[in-house]
């Protein structure tokens, strides 16, 4: 497949930014993003340093859309906060994309009951507990049928996979399509026997990711420091 060298061009400077977005997989955000109507709106659930903002931000421009990034830069080691903040905005004006997306910095659990506007393309990937991401779900609401999820970390974290498949796989309104890494693709539609068994299907690839991740972390009580998420 022929990669869009406006693409190549912003992972050059986006895949410089700390995150756990992979290169395939910000190519795969970028083409759903290219396929956005003009005056249309992508919300980003989860935005961190800026990583896939800045790949969703380039690709809304070309497409006449514009990007809504939802992120309350919690404070404390894990997020950052205010500086994870600063680092963000920084990366947007360094990428001059400022004007092409809009910051709500804001729980999204917060947001989603005010929320009143179509979403032509949604990218969820904030906090992955399975309570939030049961809720960041309930945004799938404003996409219209024939729209395209995209959830991060799918089949990789606990909390991420357990809502999927308990709100997804048990549901009627999101059809599985693919994955990328552990970026899972959805079209808002109602699903058939077939796509409810392709994600049962990815259950031995997340078990696979558990073990590793468990592994890793018991390796850190004899010194090994590699990053217990490679997925």
């Amino acid at each position: 497949m022929r990669i869009d060298t406006r693409f190549a061009d912003m992972w050059a400077r986006a895949g410089a930014i700390g995150g756990w977005l992979h290169r395939d997989q910000a190519c795969a955000l970028w083409q759903v993003a290219r396929e956005v109507p003009p005056g249309g709106t992508i919300v980003e659930i989860g935005s961190h340093q800026g990583r896939s903002t800045l790949v969703l931000g380039a690709a809304a421009c070309q497409a006449g859309a514009r990007v809504v990034a939802i992120d309350p830069f919690v404070e404390g080691p894990m997020f950052g906060g205010t500086a994870t903040r600063t680092q963000f905005e920084a990366n947007l004006d360094a990428a001059g994309l400022r004007d092409a997306v809009q910051l709500i910095a804001e729980r999204s659990t917060a947001i989603r009951p005010q929320w009143t506007e179509r979403i032509d393309m949604l990218y969820i990937d904030g906090k992955h507990d399975y309570w939030t991401v049961a809720d960041d779900l309930r945004w799938v609401a404003h996409v219209p049928p024939g729209g395209t999820v995209l959830v991060h970390d799918a089949f990789s974290s606990v909390g991420v996979t357990l809502a999927l498949l308990r709100h997804v796989l048990a549901g009627r309104r999101l059809r599985y399509q693919r994955r990328t890494g552990s970026l899972a693709r959805f079209e808002v539609a109602p699903p058939a026997a077939r796509d409810r068994a392709r994600m049962l299907a990815e259950l031995p690839w997340w078990l696979r990711n558990l073990a590793i991740k468990v592994a890793l972390r018991a390796a850190r009580i004899f010194g090994h420091r590699a990053t217990p998420d490679p997925y």
